[in-house]
């Protein structure tokens, strides 16, 4: 079984959580018994996350030697440049080595749900979105190679993996994958 589901921002990526307080987790809303995530998305990240109870498929789905592409819808603070778009598309040293080469362009701003709490708003900085397309899934990747080409991530919302989209699915919805 493999089930398409709309992460809410602020929700952990696994069924339980020891914290304290408690932060919210996959387990408020109702997915089938035994899946699980194949892959993560950060705690302040938002879209598809793919989930399953096939083990060779989560790593068919995870592993980068298989090279699934990942895209995003990235709001990022300032205006990108053509020297800023062109470092992210030939790839980004980051502390950990150098990235795959990103494909991205700009796009209008999509139309998304409204997040909660709301991405900040500063009237003197200009923002603009970007459509980015990986191949890895390093921790915090995205953010990262904005942040490393001056562009700071302000919010991440994955609409693609592989074949799967994210579609109409609202926040906190889920679907079974065909």
């Amino acid at each position: 079984m493999l089930v398409a589901f709309n992460k809410p921002y602020g929700v952990l990526c696994q069924f339980t959580d020891r914290s304290t307080p408690p932060r919210r987790t996959l387990a408020e809303f109702g997915l089938p018994r035994d899946v699980y995530a194949a892959g993560r998305l950060d705690h302040d990240s938002e879209g598809l996350l793919l989930l399953t109870d096939d083990g060779a498929l989560a790593h068919r789905l995870t592993d980068p030697r298989h090279k699934q592409p990942k895209t995003y819808w990235v709001q990022v603070e300032g205006d990108p440049g053509d020297a800023q778009l062109r470092q992210l598309r030939d790839g980004v040293v980051l502390n950990d080595g150098p990235t795959r080469p990103a494909k991205v362009r700009r796009i209008e701003a999509p139309a998304l749900w409204p997040r909660d709490p709301p991405v900040r708003f500063r009237k003197s900085v200009p923002d603009a979105w970007l459509e980015m397309t990986i191949t890895e899934g390093r921790n915090r990747q995205v953010r990262r190679m904005t942040a490393a080409v001056g562009l700071p991530t302000l919010r991440l919302v994955r609409v693609v993996i592989g074949a799967h989209r994210i579609g109409d699915l609202a926040p906190g919805q889920w679907r079974v994958c065909e």
